[in-house]
């Protein structure tokens, strides 16, 4: 089974820069998307041999989460329903019959960190919500987590220390969340790999020269650590500020 996550920032303005180019090509079983931008009735995506499960923000041009799967889900949760973000269209839980998948566009602290606030109280609902379904059967979490966890996972970590996605705040709630059963796969497969990023600035030539971030995850149930078998990151692939990530899963 593969499973694909990609924050495309802007789902029109990628399709324009070969989305469904590279869709059709990584033939993904679930396909997860976040930062959509867009309402219902403002894109029309042929997907043939896919149900489509959309999770839209009030606000227009803003957030936003979609799935794509070959495989039709038991049930579809949109949001928590708990809180504010259920405006912002952040959160898709589809139930297989042997996992649960959660595709998540975590908030960002924004630049003076004036939503750090909110943001921690988000990774500690978060968590046990992931902790509440991981008791039923095992979970698959991803998407755009919006924290680079450990100086590898960004290049320039020493300049970026207290900044938002590299608070030591945020990348302790990134630890509290493996270290209650969860396994980060990227790591898992490459624990010492640098220069692996999912983001990069719109900067002149930093993507270029690869001066990026890992923000972008597929975090697994440590029940689940038998079946993964490889995850990857697309950095070749264009048409957002941030790349596809890919799991294989049995």
């Amino acid at each position: 089974m593969r499973l694909v996550s990609w924050n495309v920032n802007g789902l029109r303005a990628c399709v324009s820069k070969g989305f469904l180019d590279y869709f059709h090509e990584v033939d993904a079983d679930i396909f997860c998307v976040q930062e959509t931008k867009l309402q219902e009735g403002q894109i029309n995506l042929a997907l043939d041999g896919y149900y489509q499960y959309w999770n839209y923000a009030v606000k227009k041009g803003y957030s936003g989460t979609a799935v794509f799967t070959k495989i039709e889900p038991l049930s579809v949760r949109y949001g928590l329903g708990t809180d504010e973000s259920e405006h912002e269209g952040r959160i898709l839980t589809l139930e297989f019959a042997d996992f649960y998948l959660i595709n998540v566009y975590t908030p960002n602290s924004q630049r003076d960190l004036a939503r750090l606030g909110y943001r921690l109280e988000w990774e500690d609902r978060i968590l046990h919500y992931l902790q509440e379904l991981d008791a039923v059967k095992p979970v698959v979490l991803c998407g755009d987590l919006n924290v680079a966890h450990k100086e590898i996972d960004l290049r320039n970590h020493k300049s970026n220390v207290g900044n938002s996605g590299f608070t030591d705040e945020e990348r302790g709630k990134m630890t509290t969340l493996l270290a209650s059963g969860f396994i980060d796969t990227y790591r898992h497969f490459y624990p010492d790999k640098e220069g692996a990023y999912t983001w990069w600035s719109y900067m002149n030539k930093v993507r270029e020269r690869n001066i990026g971030w890992r923000i972008d995850y597929f975090i697994v149930s440590e029940s689940l650590r038998d079946r993964i078998k490889n995850a990857d990151i697309h950095c070749d692939i264009m048409g957002s500020d941030h790349c596809p990530v890919v799991l294989e899963m049995e």
